[in-house]
């Protein structure tokens, strides 16, 4: 009897265990899916903030004084373009790295042309009447935000209407 007794007893205690067991493996599974679901969650916001900087350019029409700000803010960002059109300087030129906006979107659209060193226009100029690239402040600019295939903001083009 007292045989039994303590099988029964042994028995139970590993049926705790393996219950006890069995709880943690679950509420760990459920722990890193969450932590997956909260990672995913986070680099979702982390990536809409670094984009937000360039949501004021997006198919907006701004001032001159804004383009050329846009410019200083973002002309030293690696991997980044920006392309100011003006009507005295019609073929445009281009400050930091060059992009690919001839073909469509789904073709190397918004791809670095060159992405050993970028070939860029002098902010200065910009500033300078005498000079095609200068940028009148007071002019207005049609603002597109150019992004590549993989969704990456890659620069931002002015054209002024």
């Amino acid at each position: 009897m007292q045989n039994a007794s303590s099988a029964l007893k042994v028995a139970a205690g590993i049926f705790l265990t393996i219950a006890l067991i069995t709880i943690v493996v679950i509420l760990f599974i459920s722990a890193q899916e969450a932590t997956k679901t909260a990672q995913n969650n986070f680099a979702d916001i982390q990536t809409e903030l670094s984009q937000a900087a360039f949501t004021v350019y997006d198919g907006t029409t701004i001032s001159g004084s804004q383009v050329t700000n846009a410019l200083r803010k973002f002309a030293g960002k690696d991997q980044f373009g920006i392309y100011i059109r003006t009507g005295k300087n019609p073929q445009g030129q281009w400050y930091g790295y060059p992009l690919n906006i001839n073909s469509d979107t789904n073709n190397g659209y918004g791809e670095v042309v060159n992405p050993e060193g970028g070939t860029s226009g002098i902010l200065n100029d910009t500033l300078n009447e005498r000079l095609n690239e200068y940028v009148n402040p007071s002019g207005r600019f049609k603002a597109t935000v150019v992004k590549d295939n993989s969704n990456v903001v890659r620069g931002l083009l002015f054209v002024q209407s």
